[in-house]
């Protein structure tokens, strides 16, 4: 076996080894990267030619995490992996942003990358998606197939004012940022994170820390690559013969023309069609033309877009004309309705142009939150937000065939950037979801989705610490160095551009960001151009928000289910909820109410969510009853539970009796108890003991009774004695 080893020192004792030649040797490449325990395998396999008529990249990205790798088996009914969670879907993601702009334009094989999870880190708590893409690079670099890189991805935290470069489980949570980067030895290729309100210049920092580090593990994989004699990628040829004749008829034919609708600030269905009409009337003259030879379809589409492209960037760079008649730093209308849907605990409409969210909020119980089951992550999450894209928001035909990785990418980051304003969960026990239904969409409905669902918040009355907008910005430039920054980007900006961010923040700084970079050589100075140009877009949108609502609803709506919580000794836990759950079933029943009860610090929160405040408080007593300690002397009101020669057991609370004895149920003499008590009858009586041994509660209701006065005797002399 040829095995080659390389190995990248992080710092702190911690190294990263990147090996190849051991295992799946039959892939076109494959490499083990380790940190710690955890090690990931990454392999890569490519078609030797395309599938007739594709005209783009088939890439297909997995990542997986093996259960086995922690020494766990996976939750569930059947005990094996079955589809991806959304989790890993996420980890995929950022390894297909990172790879997919960096293979050739006419390459269009398939290509497949997996990477996976083998072993994990229980002690050191290393995290294994900031390895995932240095792995998918490494298998890719050491292969043959045709591609631009190598790349690595790192995750940038800053703990206590520091940077530093793939922070473990615990230090994340200390750290106010939580980014990733993905970049080649020369260019920033992806960022996507969230970060506790920071500003533009803290932003740079983080991504320029990052890229020095990433510059490190291309440089261990170029040489790998050398090591293992990779110098020559494989031949390809997946495209049609250029047609240089029929590029400059279609030029002269349609440039103009394109010209003229981009400048027309047409709406996008109407500016579609046009172009679409457009290059059909160069299809239609080229088949009526005699002796025509076959019409190559393929390439037609391929040059128009080009050409469509170059127009529509020309414009922008010389004329600062955008295809709706925009400035550059311009935004388009929005209106912003609240309380739209009365059924729903809180609802919003946020509309930007020709793109729309309709926003709900549901506030439930602790019942309701998200499992986390992962290798390396086990918990709860009490806020869900899910984004749905059907294909009507863009006027498509076709079925809607459930939730797709765009839109579990769309949803994490509106869930980045909205999850840092939401209140401690002392100060709010539901459990909160967000549903985000886009219902237009010509530009950024992730941004639309921070917007209405922050202003759906404000509606059902959670008291959010400060609300925010975002924002999706364009970028082109040119070789000359010329560029221009778009504030609000259309689809067809974002398609056309060189760069695509969307940034989400509060007044005082960045929640959350994904960055997309698609050209070489952007510099640092024009990042923070656009960043700046974003921060004032951020303003005014939140500008317009606010005029619909500026503040969360003092008080939730009627019909939204009232909650409590309360604290209950550790040891109490166990007598609330009782033998097989029977206890807490009943007040469950009895009140309609729903209860969960968590441990921690030696206490039991117990919350308890209902649909009145009535039922709320009923249960809440009957806990309390549960879990009081009876004192003596205190005066109870309890109901005679049975009825004994000897005298009565009375309840004084919830599972609680005690003996109240025949000869302390009044001051005269009771020959009988049932002549004074029946079963079933409420009295109040006091604790007047406890025994020392048995710990039985000794009660007298005597003791609550006024002494009667004693008789008077009358004597034989006629005097008065008592």
């Amino acid at each position: 076996m040829n095995i080659i080893n390389k190995t990248i020192n992080l710092g702190n004792g911690q190294l990263i080894t990147v090996e190849t030649g051991k295992l799946a040797k039959q892939t076109d490449g494959s490499v083990v990267v380790k940190q710690g325990d955890t090690m990931l395998l990454a392999t890569v396999v490519a078609a030797k030619d395309a599938k007739e008529g594709i005209d783009f990249m088939p890439l297909s990205v997995d990542y997986r995490e093996k259960f086995s790798s922690a020494g766990r088996f996976p939750g569930g009914f059947r005990k094996r992996e079955a589809r991806p969670s959304d989790e890993e879907i996420l980890v995929a993601r950022l390894i297909d942003r990172a790879l997919r702009p960096l293979f050739p334009k006419n390459y269009h094989a398939e290509v497949f990358v997996n990477v996976e999870l083998i072993s994990a880190d229980r002690e050191k708590q290393v995290l294994p998606d900031a390895l995932a893409g240095l792995a998918a690079s490494a298998a890719l670099s050491v292969s043959d197939i045709p591609w631009n890189g190598p790349i690595s991805e790192v995750r940038v935290g800053r703990i206590d004012g520091e940077f530093k470069i793939n922070p473990t489980v615990t230090e994340l949570k200390e750290s106010d940022i939580d980014m990733m980067v993905a970049a080649t030895i020369d260019n920033i290729l992806m960022v996507e994170g969230d970060m506790n309100e920071i500003s533009e210049e803290e932003m740079l920092q983080a991504i320029k820390f990052a890229h020095d580090e990433i510059k490190i593990h291309c440089q261990a994989q170029l040489e790998m690559a050398e090591a293992k004699g990779v110098t020559v990628k494989r031949q390809y040829n997946h495209e049609a013969e250029p047609n240089p004749e029929l590029f400059k008829k279609l030029e002269n034919a349609v440039k103009d023309k394109i010209y003229d609708i981009a400048k027309s600030a047409l709406s996008k269905h109407e500016r579609t069609g046009k172009f679409e009409a457009v290059k059909q009337e160069f299809i239609d003259s080229l088949e009526t033309a005699e002796g025509t030879e076959e019409i190559n379809f393929n390439l037609i589409h391929e040059y128009f877009h080009d050409i469509e492209k170059e127009v529509v960037r020309n414009l922008i760079l010389t004329e600062r004309i955008r295809l709706d008649g925009r400035k550059l730093n311009q935004i388009r209308p929005i209106w912003c309705e609240i309380d739209y849907l009365p059924g729903a605990h809180g609802s919003a409409i946020f509309t930007r142009g020709e793109t729309q969210s309709l926003s709900t909020v549901t506030l439930g119980s602790p019942l309701d939150v998200q499992t986390i089951d992962r290798p390396l992550e086990q918990g709860k999450s009490a806020f869900l937000l899910h984004y749905n894209f059907p294909p009507f928001s863009t006027g498509d035909a076709k079925p809607y065939r459930g939730t797709g990785r765009r839109e579990i990418g769309h949803g994490n980051l509106a869930h980045r950037a909205i999850s840092k304003v939401l209140p401690e969960k002392e100060d709010n026990p539901y459990t909160i979801r967000i549903v985000s239904d886009i219902l237009e969409s010509n530009g950024s409905s992730s941004m639309a989705t921070v917007c209405a669902g922050t202003l759906a918040l404000m509606d059902t009355g959670v008291k959010i610490k400060k609300p925010v907008s975002g924002i999706a910005m364009g970028l082109i430039t040119d070789k000359s160095g010329k560029y221009a920054v778009l504030s609000d980007i259309l689809g067809d900006e974002d398609h056309l551009g060189d760069m695509d961010f969307k940034v989400t923040g509060t007044v005082d700084g960045i929640t959350a960001c994904q960055m997309d970079i698609k050209v070489d050589g952007l510099s640092y100075e024009i990042l923070a151009n656009a960043l700046q140009q974003a921060k004032e877009g951020r303003a005014h949108i939140l500008k317009e928000m606010l005029k619909t609502i500026s503040e969360p609803r003092a008080e939730y709506k009627s019909h939204v289910p009232g909650i409590i919580s309360l604290l209950i000794p550790s040891d109490m836990i166990g007598a609330v909820i009782g033998p097989g759950g029977k206890v807490i079933q009943e007040i469950q029943k009895n009140t309609e109410t729903t209860i969960t009860i968590e441990e921690f610090d030696g206490y039991g929160n117990v919350v308890i969510m209902g649909p009145t405040q009535k039922s709320i408080a009923a249960a809440k007593n009957h806990i309390k009853g549960i879990t009081a300690v009876p004192e003596v002397g205190e005066v109870y009101h309890g109901k005679v539970k049975s009825i004994k020669e000897f005298g009565a057991f009375v309840e004084i609370l919830p599972g609680k009796d005690g003996l109240l004895h025949i000869s302390e149920i009044c001051h005269n003499r009771t020959k009988n108890v049932e002549d004074v008590l029946k079963e079933g009858q409420e009295i109040d009586v006091k604790v007047v003991g406890i025994d020392p041994k048995t710990k039985k509660l000794k009660l007298s209701r005597k003791a609550l009774i006024p002494k009667p006065p004693r008789e008077e005797k009358v004597e034989t002399d006629g005097n008065k004695s008592e």
